[in-house]
């Protein structure tokens, strides 16, 4: 694997479908509209009037804009990043005009205001949307992404690993076809570990890497691991971060699972609902002891990447019960078949 390029960033317009972008969007246009009706007034008086006058003929054609982006949002970021600008400024432009031409006779008012004055402010609001995104990619681009995504690499336990070979070498001469294939397994876990995991991976693949890494487990845990699979409403093809749900199951084995004297339960849900994929692992609980220590450095970690990869249509969130540790996350359905937004790109 190559050292990381710091100074490498491919500048990439936002993805105009993400809920957390729509968001940031209208409260940028609010503010601009809010500073330009400050500037048509002197002191507090007539400010709300101004801001009336700016905001009610701006609204639709935000509304309007938005529709227009979600629809183009898959060709504009298609583009180069320049004449993807271009084509959003053109595409605003054009909203502001139509609905100029419609709203003039319902607020003959307007035209006195003339359209040139709201083509100046829907450049300059494009232009700070624009430039709010870029400086926000390059926030969290190159080293920071590449870390912040690849951070979970350094994290599986050397214990895990220690005790799968010792595993292994207990079964060569009474088991060699399945030590065979459990080094085939932890061939395919580290492979994966190691690589790149910038790139969004299918849910299918996330379970198979899954249940490779609990076979695993079950050569030295044996009995005492029992896991519940309920994934026959699951979206295959529906893309997710890497490595979020290997790490998950991890930390139930490890906190759930070895400490109890007797045998436990891993539970493992995965379906879609309203357009929205749901992973729910539960595994058992105790209150008392220390083996809970780490335990949110890999929520946290994941957390963050579901932010990177989902903004705010992504989330994450524990329930503990008196004998229950849950997990929940929750993503937006894409599926692998359609383009997929992607996080900044750092060259390797």
């Amino acid at each position: 694997m190559g050292s990381i390029d710091q100074s490498i960033h491919r500048d990439a317009l936002p993805d105009f479908r993400n809920l957390g972008v729509t968001l940031r969007i209208v409260c940028i246009v609010l503010l601009g509209c809010s500073f330009a009706a400050l500037c048509q007034v002197q002191g507090w008086d007539g400010l709300f009037d101004a801001f009336l006058e700016v905001v009610l003929p701006v609204q639709p054609a935000l509304l309007l804009s938005l529709g227009a982006l979600w629809g183009a949002n898959d060709w504009l970021r298609s583009r180069p990043y320049r004449e993807g600008v271009l084509m959003v400024c053109l595409l605003e432009l054009g909203v502001v005009a139509a609905v100029y031409a419609g709203l003039g006779w319902l607020m003959p008012g307007l035209a006195r205001s003339g359209l040139e004055r709201y083509w100046a402010l829907t450049l300059m609001l494009t232009g700070i949307v624009l430039y709010y995104f870029h400086l926000r990619s390059r926030a969290l681009s190159p080293a920071l992404t590449e870390a912040r995504l690849q951070a979970l690499q350094a994290r599986i336990r050397p214990h895990f690993l220690f005790n799968s070979i010792n595993a292994v070498l207990s079964l060569i001469r009474v088991q060699p076809r399945r030590a065979e294939v459990a080094l085939e397994d932890m061939a395919d876990l580290f492979r994966v570990l190691m690589a790149d995991n910038r790139e969004l991976s299918t849910l299918a693949r996330e379970v198979e890497l899954t249940r490779q890494y609990l076979d695993l487990e079950q050569l030295r845990l044996g009995p005492r691991l029992r896991v519940e699979w309920h994934v026959d409403n699951m979206p295959e093809d529906a893309l997710v971060p890497p490595l979020v749900l290997q790490p998950l199951v991890e930390n139930a084995v490890y906190h759930g699972i070895e400490p109890a004297a007797g045998a436990g339960v891993v539970s493992i849900n995965a379906y879609k609902s309203r357009g929205e994929v749901h992973l729910v692992l539960r595994n058992p609980y105790r209150r008392e002891g220390a083996h809970h220590a780490g335990n949110k450095m890999a929520l946290a970690n994941i957390r963050e990447r579901l932010s990177l990869h989902f903004d705010a249509e992504a989330g994450l969130r524990t329930t503990v019960s008196e004998n229950t540790y849950q997990v929940h996350i929750v993503m937006p359905y894409r599926s692998a078949a359609a383009p997929v937004p992607r996080p900044n790109e750092v060259a390797a």
